[in-house]
């Protein structure tokens, strides 16, 4: 089981007469903060449901330098606090990875990393080793253990996903204790570093790929640490999350909401809507997922009865997945959201507004069955 955390800004224009919100993500704009935490299932790679979320908004007057600071003082606890809240509720996975990019790489996080959960952070910082070298500069001297081909993801909306080959390297590292760090913590860390460096200069804009992952997974040998990698490019999901949460389908940006209060309660609800938007987009081709991952299943002939209406006469215009099955429902969610069952696969836009349609339609059934 892996639980990608990150953190994504709401901004809004001055004119719109918000109340109670500081800063957002410019520092000028006003705005609030979301860090939620994503279950996904490390196998099928499917986005499994919303584990939390951590929603805030900024101080106007200005915080003391952070260097000055506990960790408990600073907005960055919301990564420990990110990793115990996933290792209490994904107790019973089989094993639990928590995942987190650049931000996540805080020597807190590894000194506090609960109990049952591994992490795997993509570092940020070229931290002092034990051995005297540094963190960035420790792979130099590590053989290579293969030359592989992987895609990224597009960094922004309207980029495309490139494929390129990379030069991969692990080994173990005692990573020092930061001066700052509370002298309780311990006077080094043993962790596993993976580096991906990008084999040949990209062509057009592309900045080199280069991750240097940390983690406490075990990663000797080539297969653990190209499994290491796989699992750090799920953390991609929750990049989808925020995208189906602002441009790409609920649009929470453009909220007429004034009240901070009402606000942060409309962005929880969106975050779940969101997450639940990418389960259905996941299952649109079909998988073994069921659909008790976001419907009771208790519905199932309600939802039956109501998709009727959704089928065509034609083999292309009826349901072509199991009964009960995600990919089942998430057909008909996108036949309520306008897809036509021919041309483009319906996407989280599709998905948002079919559920909309389709949970009216659904509770309407719902009540009517109990009336006398």
């Amino acid at each position: 089981m892996i639980a990608a955390q990150d953190t994504t800004a709401i901004s809004f224009t001055r004119s719109a007469g918000r109340r109670g919100l500081g800063p957002g993500g410019n520092g000028k704009t006003p705005g609030f903060f979301l860090h939620p935490v994503v279950a996904i299932d490390a196998d099928e790679e499917a986005v499994l449901g919303l584990v939390g979320a951590r929603i805030w908004t900024r101080p106007e007057e200005r915080v003391t330098p952070r260097g000055g600071r506990a960790i408990e003082e600073k907005e960055s606890l919301r990564w420990i606090e990110g990793a115990q809240l996933a290792a209490d509720r994904l107790s019973d996975a089989a094993q639990l990875v928590v995942v987190g990019d650049q931000e996540a790489d805080i020597w807190a996080c590894f000194a506090r990393r609960p109990a049952g959960a591994d992490l795997l952070v993509r570092a940020r910082h070229d931290r002092p080793l034990a051995t005297g070298d540094t963190l960035f500069s420790a792979p130099a001297s590590w053989r290579e253990l293969d030359r592989y081909e992987i895609e990224i993801a597009p960094r922004r909306i309207g980029e495309k996903a490139r494929k390129t080959k990379v030069v991969l390297r692990s080994g173990t590292i005692r990573v020092s204790r930061p001066a700052g760090a509370p002298q309780s913590d311990p006077a080094e860390l043993e962790l596993g570093l993976v580096e991906v460096r990008e084999a040949a200069e990209p062509t057009g804009t592309n900045e080199p790929l280069l991750w240097r992952l940390l983690t406490t997974l075990p990663i000797a040998g080539k297969a653990a640490a190209k499994e290491a990698v796989r699992l750090y490019k799920l953390r991609w999901r929750i990049e989808e999350v925020f995208r189906a949460l602002k441009s790409d389908g609920l649009k929470l940006e453009e909220s007429q909401v004034q009240e901070v209060e009402h606000l942060f309660r409309l962005s929880a609800l969106a975050l779940a809507a969101a997450v639940r938007s990418l389960q259905l987009v996941g299952a649109r081709d079909g998988g073994p997922r069921s659909m008790s991952d976001v419907l009771d299943p208790e519905c199932i002939d309600a939802v039956e009865a109501i998709s009727r209406s959704r089928e065509g006469a034609v083999p292309r215009q009826q349901n072509p997945h199991p009964k009960g099955s995600l990919a089942w429902l998430s057909w008909i969610v996108a036949r309520y959201g306008g897809w036509n069952c021919y041309g483009k696969p319906p996407g989280t836009k599709t998905m948002a507004q079919g559920w909309k349609q389709f949970a009216a339609v659904l509770a309407g059934f719902l009540l009517a069955q109990q009336l006398p």
